[in-house]
């Protein structure tokens, strides 16, 4: 067949007709498309006098809405100016801070790098081998809580400045200034540190009150996450009185979802009015990055702290000179304090203020100066914020009678308040009925209560009682529950103690301990 036939042929025609129909319609979809796209485009073209064209964009389709969405956008956008007006007024008090401080290269855990170790798991408790020390650089907010003649303070956590070598404030408007620590503690984790202008324009924050937040207010942070300086984040108060912080802290924390990342430690948590009535200190993550839960410590919290620092350079705690330890539930019920709520005294510290007072290790701290007190962390706040040289009233259940007593409070002594050989009687006891305990390794028919533990230098450990021990007796009379146990530890009558114990299924009797 000539090249000319094909061409004509039946099939190359319809060939050619299913091309034409594709790209007649291909130029109608496109066509239809820009004519669509015309008429939904947020732009449209204007000229100005000189003839040169400008392109506005629409205003938005709000003005036909109806009156309830009006009324709803309007609501929105006064939450909005008050979130801008917050972050007006609070972002100049809030500062970067820029440290320096002696690190060691490589090894640890992550939880020990600087200045960030709070926003991380549980330390590494693996061996680390010795290494080299070297300056590292580190990171944190600050908020300006008072400004003296020429000295403005910047209150901070203890793990971003509290061991720094070189300090370097950075406020909003990128103005620095080198700072030097006024004072850190690390039960509060908060520090202050200082640098000197003659500027007239430092604003310092206004502080609220932390106590009367209530969970799902707003909750606003300010700070300098990952280094980028006047960062804000909204959210609202998630939670209060969170304790389970980092090691050794005992604040109560107010918890939130607002974004809180590395870098905003030390910064400020704001209420909706501008008010500081927190400062961010830590965050639970398994990544280190926020995933909303956020924990700042009150501002209340810090407000003797400020002073205290000013003054003396540190915290002064108010001593009471006891040790408190937590209840299980059988521990509980057999001293009658089940559902109760408050503080387990332990053990007394000889010779101090709860001692010279007439509190006994079993009683259960209720008030602390007319303050009801709920938990073991709230009894040491309440405590701590007595002032040495004063007298309080503390009140206490003791065989289910309520008792006050007025002690004189001393200042702790960290070296005092550490050493364990000062307790009495020096020994955690259990009940047999404790679920702690494995009741298949307990000898049968015995009564008594179980020693947990046994403190080092104690009276408990001088007279040679061991972890394991049961005592079935104290100066030969039977102790069958923990109200036996306290009620004939503290007889006033008893110049000396001898305990009987069942120690590995054998029955003897310890050393006289004499009381002085």
């Amino acid at each position: 067949m000539s090249l000319l036939k094909k061409l004509y042929s039946k099939k190359i025609f319809m060939a050619n007709l299913v091309l034409v129909g594709v790209l007649i319609g291909f130029a109608l979809a496109f066509a239809g498309f820009s004519a669509g796209a015309r008429g939904s485009a947020p732009y449209v073209r204007a000229e100005t006098k000189s003839g040169a064209p400008v392109v506005l964009v629409d205003a938005p389709a709000v003005a036909n809405a109806p009156a309830d969405i009006k009324a709803a956008l309007a609501q929105a956008e006064g939450v909005q100016a008050a979130f801008r007006y917050v972050a007006k007024a609070v972002l100049p008090s809030v500062v970067e801070v820029k440290v320096v401080e002696t690190a060691k290269s490589g090894g640890g855990s992550p939880s020990d790098q600087f200045p960030f170790r709070f926003f991380f798991g549980q330390p590494d408790e693996g061996q680390k081998t010795p290494t080299p020390e070297r300056q590292q650089e580190g990171l944190g907010s600050g908020i300006i809580v008072r400004r003296e003649g020429k000295t403005v303070y910047v209150l901070t956590n203890e793990h971003v400045a509290g061991a720094a070598k070189e300090i370097t404030v950075v406020l909003s408007d990128e103005r620095e200034f080198k700072a030097s620590l006024v004072g850190s503690d690390d039960r509060l984790d908060l520090a202050l540190i200082k640098f000197e202008t003659d500027a007239k324009d430092i604003v310092v924050a206004t502080q609220g009150d932390s106590s009367k937040l209530e969970v799902g207010d707003w909750a606003i942070a300010i700070g300098s996450p990952f280094g980028f300086v006047s960062s804000v984040t909204i959210g609202t108060v998630s939670a209060l009185g969170r304790s389970q912080g980092p090691d050794g802290n005992i604040s109560d924390f107010i918890q939130t979802d607002a974004a809180i990342n590395r870098g905003n430690s030390g910064g400020a948590l704001v209420n909706i009015r501008g008010e500081v009535v927190g400062i961010n200190t830590w965050i639970a993550s398994p990544t280190g990055g926020s995933i909303g839960l956020g924990f700042a410590i009150p501002i209340n919290n810090a407000k003797k702290a400020i002073d205290d620092f000013i003054a003396r350079g540190k915290v002064e705690y108010g001593w009471l000179g006891v040790s408190l330890r937590a209840l299980d539930r059988a521990s509980a019920i057999e001293l009658g304090l089940e559902g109760k709520k408050g503080a387990f005294a332990g053990h007394v510290f000889k010779g101090g203020p709860a001692d010279k007072a007439g509190l006994q290790p079993g009683d259960f701290i209720v008030e602390v100066q007319g303050r009801a007190v709920r938990s073991q962390d709230e009894a040491v706040r309440a405590i701590g914020e007595l002032p040495a040289g004063k007298r309080a009233t503390i009140g206490v259940i003791r065989e289910g009678r309520r008792i006050d007593l007025s002690v004189g409070i001393e200042a702790r002594d960290k070296a005092v308040a550490s050493n364990d050989g000062n307790l009495f009687p020096g020994l955690d006891p259990l009940p047999l009925s404790s679920e702690s305990l494995n009741k298949e390794q307990l000898p049968k028919g015995v009564k008594g209560v179980f020693v947990a533990n046994v403190y080092p230098k104690t009276p408990a450990a001088t007279v040679g009682l061991k972890p394991g021990d049961i005592v079935t007796a104290i100066n030969d009379e039977a102790v069958t529950s923990l109200s036996d146990f306290y009620r004939l530890l503290n007889d006033p009558k008893a110049k000396k103690i001898a305990f009987t114990v069942n120690r590995d299924g054998q029955e003897l009797s310890t050393l006289a301990y004499v009381r002085k």
